[in-house]
């Protein structure tokens, strides 16, 4: 072997080396500066307030400030696709969104981005179920009801949701499909929109996340009539879920969890994993997360692995038996 090639493959060597002593020492001064959470959704709705409730608590967990920015649009792929270019994967860029997570891969097309091999997860913070309300005022007293008369008049009823491809809206796809009935689907940016319609009564119907209609609820201005958990929500006690109802397998939920970019070293994945977990656990945490109408689950890595791998193929059946196309 030639001295240059010895000398060459020798400084390889000590770069090499060199690299992985700087990575080393960067995992372990984890994290030295600010953090930036990215949320998939305007100012002011449940996943940017449950978001920020944990922006803050994770500050303090971290002893690091983690700034707040919001990038909705694209059903939560503008948000994801800039964490996911964010240079280098280091752990200082986080994903904020909800379960449109799932969902967006494969209602977009070409899908914007692969939910499995493009992050990695961190934690699932929370989940609550969907809830289908009507006005206080409407004839539709019960879910029951609602099936009766949309198999009576096809065309009658149309249900608003917070917008094509949300949970809410696949959600009240999974009730048609499972009852054989036809409501028109009316998406609207957003659950505040979907709600002053339903109150003007261009709509029958909404389909909402839980947080989104809670408040509707309590001061008596629209009736729950079914909720999509598994269980019934502790504040609604006395509405049925599908499953009480006789739809089967139409549970569902909309859940809220955080992410890094694919390549990110697997020990600060852990070690923001651990630190999301702890503080979901803290009493206070709870408490504040269920008055926005989140359950706190604490799904650590793995467990957020698995309800990813999960419910991105039930999301792709519904969506192409329902023939849901991006609008």
């Amino acid at each position: 072997m030639g001295s240059r090639l010895k000398f060459k493959l020798k400084r390889t060597l000590v770069i090499s080396f060199v690299n992985i002593v700087l990575i080393a020492q960067a995992i372990a001064a984890f994290p030295d500066k600010s953090l930036t959470m990215e949320i998939a959704f305007a100012p002011g709705g449940a996943t940017d307030i449950s978001g920020r409730i944990l922006g803050v608590a994770l500050a303090k967990q971290l002893g690091q400030q983690v700034i707040i920015e919001n990038r909705p649009g694209g059903g939560g792929a503008i948000a994801a696709n800039y964490v996911k270019s964010a240079k280098p994967a280091n752990g200082y860029t986080l994903l904020f969104t909800s379960s449109v997570y799932v969902v967006t891969p494969s209602l977009i097309k070409p899908s914007p981005y692969d939910p499995i091999k493009d992050f990695m997860p961190v934690c699932e913070v929370g989940a609550a179920p969907n809830v289908v309300v009507v006005r206080t005022d409407s004839k539709i007293q019960t879910i029951a009801d609602l099936i009766k008369l949309a198999k009576t008049d096809p065309g009658l009823v149309s249900f608003g949701s917070p917008g094509t491809g949300t949970t809410p809206h696949l959600a009240g796809e999974i009730i048609k499909h499972r009852e054989n009935i036809n409501m028109t689907h009316i998406p609207y940016k957003g659950a505040g929109p979907a709600m002053i319609d339903l109150m003007g009564g261009r709509t029958q119907v909404l389909v909402g996340s839980l947080a989104s209609v809670m408040s509707e609820i309590q001061a008596g201005q629209v009736r729950a009539i079914v909720q999509t958990g598994a269980q019934r929500w502790p504040d609604l006690p006395n509405v049925p879920t599908t499953t009480e109802a006789g739809i089967k397998d139409a549970v569902s939920v909309t859940f809220q969890a955080v992410f890094v970019a694919s390549g990110t070293p697997p020990e600060i994945v852990t070690q923001l994993s651990n630190d999301c977990v702890a503080v979901l656990k803290q009493p206070e945490m709870i408490e504040k997360m269920k008055r926005v109408g989140l359950e706190v689950t604490a799904y650590d890595s793995d467990g957020l692995k698995a309800r990813v791998a999960r419910e991105v193929p039930l999301w792709k059946d519904v969506i192409e038996k329902a023939g849901i196309k991006e609008q």
